[in-house]
């Protein structure tokens, strides 16, 4: 069944919120930093190694630079955290976390959305076939949900709708992506994620503030970059 595979990961997210919605303020709360400090930790090296697979560092750098460039042209960021903060005025409650409704919607998304998973998973769910991929991806999806909702609010479970939205879109586009797409544009888009997975990493640990939203435009960037250069 294709979308299977994006039904289930965007289940998980659900279940994975609600979970944190109930019982995540009985975590005591050096628990739950220190828990999210290891998932950016873990974050961080997911990043640092997706980017490491680059063939030639120029394509991700350069397409990250261009994308981030039209990224703050088209104010995405900002676009995005509008979204959630229409989300906050209509489901949060002055007890959820509100003020960090927004951080926790835009966080969530971007990482449950971000990576080699998401496009190798979108692809396998197109063709019908068990969706491995996002099984494995909506299993750690579902856990990271619990902590992040107990510690940013309901904001975060709203990535259930950016998991449902992006990934059901890149579903139906799985096939025609794939063929779009050779050995070498897909490695240098994965190392390109790993540019925008690192951010995150470094956003979860508080060392830097980086707009993730900008950065989503060096992913489109990238792979053409090397389609137009690297033949």
């Amino acid at each position: 069944m294709r979308g299977l595979g994006t039904l289930i990961n965007t289940s998980t997210v659900i279940v994975g919120s609600s979970v944190g919605y109930f019982i995540g303020h009985r975590i005591r709360e050096s628990i739950r930093t220190i828990v999210v400090q290891v998932i950016g930790i873990a974050t961080v090296i997911m990043g640092i190694s997706n980017a490491m697979d680059t063939h030639n560092l120029v394509f991700p750098l350069v397409g990250m630079v261009i994308g981030a460039v039209i990224g703050e042209l088209l104010h995405i960021e900002e676009l995005l955290e509008g979204f959630g903060e229409r989300l906050k005025k209509r489901f949060a409650k002055k007890s959820d976390h509100s003020s960090t409704f927004v951080e926790g919607f835009v966080t969530a998304t971007l990482l449950f959305c971000i990576g080699p998973m998401t496009i190798l998973g979108a692809i396998e769910d197109a063709s019908g076939r068990t969706p491995q991929l996002y099984i494995i991806k909506g299993t750690l999806d579902g856990f990271m949900s619990i902590i992040f909702v107990s510690i940013y609010g309901i904001g975060a479970a709203f990535s259930a709708i950016g998991v449902f939205v992006v990934q059901g879109l890149l579903t139906l586009g799985g096939t025609g992506i794939d063929s779009l797409l050779d050995d070498r544009m897909r490695t240098e888009l994965f190392a390109a994620g790993g540019f925008t997975v690192l951010a995150i990493g470094l956003n979860l640990l508080e060392i830097k503030k980086i707009k993730l939203g900008s950065l989503l435009p060096g992913l489109i960037v990238t792979p053409i970059l090397v389609a137009i250069f690297a033949r």
